[in-house]
């Protein structure tokens, strides 16, 4: 009996880990009750550019996990006292960070790669070399 939920559990996390963090799906209201914040204020982000919620065909702004985590982050740089404007160029400066480390990453991985290959390439080039003593002898001048 002890094993039924453990797989229920294990099934939880399975789901959990494969959500869509990039689709839409919560209405206005429910997004701003679990950011704490108020639908007017989601608005007011929304038109400053700081937030950029999907939409139905109808036009309703849709927010997914993705825009809940940014709103919690525009939430904190709120707190220590950063206005909209600064707020903006926070987040556009970590936007450029995280792109820059991803860079990084991937020139790193080439670099390595490059560095193994030539390594390969010069044990090609290594020819074997015989070892025997050789006797000296000295020439004689005639």
């Amino acid at each position: 009996m002890a094993s039924v939920p453990e797989r229920e559990g294990s099934r939880d996390k399975k789901r959990e880990r494969s959500r869509d963090t990039s689709k839409a799906v919560y209405v206005i209201s429910v997004a701003a009750e679990l950011t704490g914040m108020h639908p007017q204020t989601l608005r007011i982000y929304e038109r400053k550019g700081l937030l950029d919620p999907s939409r139905t065909s109808g036009g309703s702004r849709r927010f997914s996990e993705r825009d809940l985590d940014r709103l919690r982050r525009i939430q904190e740089l709120t707190a220590t006292g950063l206005n909209l404007e600064g707020v903006r160029r926070v987040l556009q400066l970590e936007a450029e960070v995280a792109r820059l480390r991803l860079e990084l990453d991937r020139l790193r991985e080439e670099a390595a790669a490059a560095v193994a290959a030539t390594h390969r390439h010069y044990r090609r080039d290594l020819v074997p070399l015989r070892q025997t003593p050789v006797p000296y002898r000295r020439m004689r001048r005639t």
